[in-house]
Order: C-alpha cells, then structure tokens, then sequence
C-alpha cells in the first residue's frame, strides 16, 4: 500500500523517488525514498520502514525548507544540549505555541509557524 501524497502548492500528486533524485551530491541519502514534486522544488523525506513510505511532515518548497532549518536550528539545542528530553522540549514547545502535543512538529508547520519557534526559542534563550 502506497500513501499518496498531493503537492500542497499546485495540488498535483508527488512521486515516490529516492535520494539520488533529491540530494545527488548525498551518497549516503541515495538508498532513502522522498516525495517530491518536481515543478514546484517541493519534496519530504519518509519515515524508514514505513508501511506506504508514509512522509516525515509536508512537502516543502525552499522557502519552507529554509524555515524549517532555521526552526531546528533554534529548537533542537534546547533538548541537545538543554536540560529537557527531545519529548520535554516538544510539550513545552507545544504549550507556547498553544498546540496539542500531537500536532506540535516542526516537520508539519508553515513558513510562519517556523518563525515563530524561532521567536520562542530566542525569547526562552534570553530568559535563561
């Protein structure tokens, strides 16, 4: 059973490709399978093993991808390197952003929504 995926910004469906298609400069990411649509420079890695290839998060354009980096930049320190557990970090995220735990990934959020974990996460820097 394949999973299938429609590109939110043209509404066309993704194709299933692997990551030479994506990243040919990145042998280790060849064997990986990624969604991708190709008019839109659109694409999502999948969860390894997953029944359907199911996507990592949404399918993103650069814009959003620059975002999510930067999202991740700002985030992932404060349970690297913080006092908190990768799940600590995601509930107090989700408790700022005012989201359930289960909807709070920076795999699934927009461009703002990204921004905004950059915001939070610079103001809780401060704060410390």
């Amino acid at each position: 059973m394949t999973v299938e995926v429609v590109c939110p910004y043209c509404s066309e469906p993704a194709r299933l490709v692997n990551g030479v298609v994506i990243y040919p400069h990145r042998e280790d990411l060849f064997g990986k399978k990624f969604w991708q649509c190709y008019p839109c420079d659109a694409y999502v890695g999948t969860h390894i093993n997953s029944e359907g290839h199911k996507p990592l998060g949404r399918l993103a354009n650069r814009e959003l991808r620059q975002a999510k980096m930067a999202a991740h930049k700002a985030f992932d320190p404060l349970w690297k390197h913080g006092d908190m557990s990768r799940t600590k970090a995601y509930k107090w995220l989700a408790r700022r952003l005012h989201l359930s735990v289960q909807k709070c990934h920076i795999g699934h959020f927009n461009v703002k929504m990204c921004y905004e974990v950059v915001r939070i996460c610079k103001e809780e820097n401060n704060n410390a």
